[in-house]
């Protein structure tokens, strides 16, 4: 879902994996479904096509190669979370408590977090409740940043594949300079790949598909050395 964000994910587990040969890679099943629907446009309007259905294929597919876990490197997606981890007993990854428990405990002495993200993630307070779940407080910024956001989302990478940095970083000024937020959170994998190809700016960010690709490793490594699955990703398994 979002097939360059998809590229994003997979070009970091590749490239972070500390590896002298070939077999040193993770072994991984990747499903790049990109015919789910738009996650948004169901979130705010249900009479849109409803992504689950696709999903919930997907994930009883992966299920029969009996994977160690699975991850799902679509914020908005989450929306169903609960619904697809409890298809099967594999762990499933939550992306998004993840990246909240990491704010909390890389800044724990900040009380507010800026939050940008899809309309559909906004709307229906997918990461505002984690964040608040977590005792800390979310600023969405004024009413001029959704706009910039959705611009560099949709015009920008899902319509052309292409980062515009200097519309992301405008984004992290106006989040830090206006609003008050020394750490933004990245909300949407399309984010994520820009913060990847647009690093050079000197604003703090909690980057939910980079931590996401970074436990994926800890685990992958942790199972291949002799862990069980479960009981590995137990830590990772936030109620």
């Amino acid at each position: 879902m979002g097939t360059i964000a998809t590229e994003s994910y997979v070009r970091l587990i590749n490239h972070r994996v500390k590896i002298e040969k070939d077999q040193d890679y993770l072994n991984y099943i990747l499903v790049n479904d990109a015919e789910v629907p738009d996650r948004t446009s169901y979130i705010m309007d249900h009479s849109k096509p409803n992504f689950f259905y696709d999903l919930k294929e997907d994930v009883l597919g992966q299920a029969q190669l009996k994977p160690d876990f699975m991850v799902m490197p679509c914020n908005t997606a989450h929306y169903f979370y609960d619904d697809l981890a409890a298809l099967t007993d594999i762990p499933f990854l939550h992306m998004m408590r993840i990246a909240v428990h990491q704010f909390v405990d890389q800044y724990p002495d900040e009380k507010k977090i800026g939050l940008i993200a899809t309309e559909g993630s906004i709307f229906d307070h997918l990461y505002e409740d984690e964040i608040h779940r977590a005792g800390r407080e979310v600023e969405f910024g004024g009413p001029e940043i959704q706009p910039m956001v959705t611009e560099l989302i949709y015009r920008d990478i899902k319509e052309k594949g292409e980062v515009d940095g200097d519309l992301y970083h405008e984004i992290l000024r106006k989040m830090h300079d206006d609003y008050g937020c020394n750490v933004v959170l990245l909300g949407c994998t399309e984010l994520s790949l820009a913060q990847e190809k647009a690093p050079d700016h000197p604003y703090h960010v909690i980057d939910p598909q980079s931590i996401l690709a970074d436990v994926t490793i800890k685990l992958a490594l942790q199972i291949r050395a002799g862990a069980d699955p479960k009981a590995a990703c137990q830590k990772y398994l936030f109620d």
